[in-house]
């Protein structure tokens, strides 16, 4: 039994590692909390959603798993989704407030009014009812005597292949490289002629679609909720916290860690009890180490 939730711990740690990545970037670049980024995760699974209804299902099955081809185009709907939202979201709120100086606070609240904006349309649009991108029923595979489901397998895989491609374009794109620099002192970065607007930019569309692909991963193998933004948003920072703010591998191994700490808690405590156990390793972060497991 351990076992078994250590292994579903593991795939729900690699959808809550993906969101991370994103806030960490996020508090380093934007230099604020951004509690509006877990709808990233909404819209881009309601995106893809949008896209599977109007082409009539995900197609015809692929092998042992649940859907068909057209999710691939259905996910780079959802990205396409969460990017705009992101670029909208600056151009017509952070960007005038960074202009008029405003503080970390202010960039707060402007989140919170922005995510209640994001949930309530996702909401009006498609109703409360959870929502599926296909009902197909899979078989589990054994493995070592681990029931694992074919779409959880796929989760894992396109979450690593998702942080390799992120450490690619951190360490060997220019435009990565503008990013680290802005996260590492702005006007150093200024100085030498690194744009910081554009930077900024790069990091909303980098950390939308990372937001928008852990929702469409959570959709595929629990389902599609309008509040599971809200739901995932204190397992994604605290696994950005945990991990150290600013640090790639400490996200996904604090989102790792939050997963299978999750699934392990029931086996003390009533499933419903969950939601708690993210709460708790923040608070003992910061009382027992601050700059989380990575920081610096």
């Amino acid at each position: 039994m351990i076992a078994q939730l250590v292994v579903d711990g593991l795939l729900t740690g690699a959808v809550i590692a993906l969101g991370a990545i994103g806030v960490t970037l996020g508090l380093a670049i934007l230099r604020f909390a951004n509690f509006g980024y877990a709808e990233f995760a909404t819209v881009g699974g309601y995106g893809a959603l949008a896209a599977v209804l109007a082409y009539g299902g995900t197609g015809a099955p692929l092998g042992p798993f649940t859907f068909g081809g057209f999710m691939a185009v259905a996910l780079a709907a959802g990205l396409a989704a969460a990017g705009l939202m992101a670029l909208i979201g600056d151009w017509a709120v952070f960007r005038p407030l960074r202009r008029r100086g405003a503080g970390p606070l202010v960039l707060i609240f402007a989140s919170f009014g922005l995510a209640l904006v994001a949930r309530n349309l996702v909401l009006l649009a498609f109703g409360p009812q959870p929502e599926y991108y296909s009902r197909e029923i899979q078989i589990a595979v054994l493995l070592g005597g681990v029931r694992v489901m074919p779409d959880q397998v796929l989760v894992l895989a396109v979450a690593g292949l998702a942080l390799a491609a992120l450490v690619w374009l951190l360490r060997r794109t220019r435009i990565g490289l503008a990013m680290r620099a802005v996260a590492e002192n702005p006007a150093l970065a200024q100085a030498c002629a690194i744009d910081p607007e554009a930077a900024i930019r790069a990091t909303w569309l980098v950390t939308g679609a990372l937001g928008a692909l852990a929702g469409t991963l959570y959709g595929l193998t629990v389902q599609l909720r309008p509040e599971m933004g809200a739901n995932l948003l204190l397992p994604l920072f605290t696994a950005a916290v945990l991990g150290g703010v600013g640090s790639v591998p400490g996200a996904v191994i604090g989102g790792l860690l939050v997963g299978v700490a999750e699934n392990l808690s029931v086996l003390v405590l009533p499933t419903s009890y969950k939601a708690i156990i993210p709460f708790l390793i923040m608070l003992a972060c910061f009382l027992l180490r601050p700059k989380g497991l990575f920081g610096r």
